[in-house]
């Protein structure tokens, strides 16, 4: 009755020496394993992969108002454009770039109207290929609507929707793609309010009051009597 328990205590030490002398082996393919899996769940749930149109971008990213990174390429008259910067696995940045197709997301500041102003000072303040952080709150068409977060420093980042309110280069709008009695509507509307009333106390851009003298000359050049006059001139220069 003793023998199969010696040949059970036979097989299982054999087992242990094998494990012991393949150990190496044993651990690499527990991190490839590892590896894999990361790679799966990561490709499952869009994280590593990087969109080139906003058509890509799952309609779940934008209902849950996900955070991007991104590559700013150029600064026009309907927004940013930007490229998609992904989340890269380590050891595997390299396969990630032969996977990546090229383009760019139109990318627009959500609950702002520009003014021509507000575009040279964009230019003005980001720098070529500036990161940043854009997080989708609606989409239309080919263009995201977002709350654009940049780096100030090592610690401190600014949001590009406010402080172009705050510098009264613009004028706070509807949120576009955000519920209108939704909480985070009225969250985001209240800070963009009170960044835009910052430049109403300051005088700051838009804001800014006219002098006295600007003023009596509008008064003047929209004067009935004055407008009359400047008719009569035209009027004898034609004719005399």
């Amino acid at each position: 009755m003793a023998e199969p328990q010696g040949d059970s205590a036979n097989y299982l030490a054999r087992i242990s020496e094998w494990a012991d002398s393949h150990l190496t082996l044993i651990r690499n393919i527990s991190t490839g394993m590892a590896i894999a899996g990361v790679i799966l769940f990561a490709k499952s749930i869009k994280l590593t992969k990087k969109f080139t149109s906003a058509l890509d971008i799952p309609v779940e990213f934008i209902e849950k108002n996900v955070k991007l990174r991104g590559k700013l390429c150029h600064i026009t008259e309907k927004g940013l454009e930007v490229e998609h910067v992904p989340i890269s696995l380590p050891f595997l940045s390299s396969l990630q770039r032969k996977w990546q197709s090229n383009g760019v997301l139109l990318v627009r500041l959500a609950g702002v109207e520009l003014t021509p102003n507000a575009m040279v000072w964009l230019q003005e303040e980001l720098k070529p290929a500036q990161m940043m952080w854009f997080q989708l709150l609606g989409r239309e068409d080919l263009v995201l609507d977002c709350l654009i977060l940049v780096n100030k420093g090592r610690f401190f980042s600014v949001c590009l929707n406010e402080e172009i309110l705050r510098q009264g280069l613009g004028k706070t709008t509807r949120i576009e793609g955000l519920h209108h009695d939704s909480p985070l509507y009225w969250k985001l509307h209240k800070r963009l309010l009170q960044a835009e009333l910052k430049a109403l106390k300051k005088n700051k851009g838009i804001w800014k009051e006219e002098s006295y003298l600007e003023k009596l000359r509008d008064h003047i050049s929209n004067n009935k009597f004055v407008q009359k006059l400047k008719q009569f001139v035209n009027w004898l220069r034609i004719h005399i």
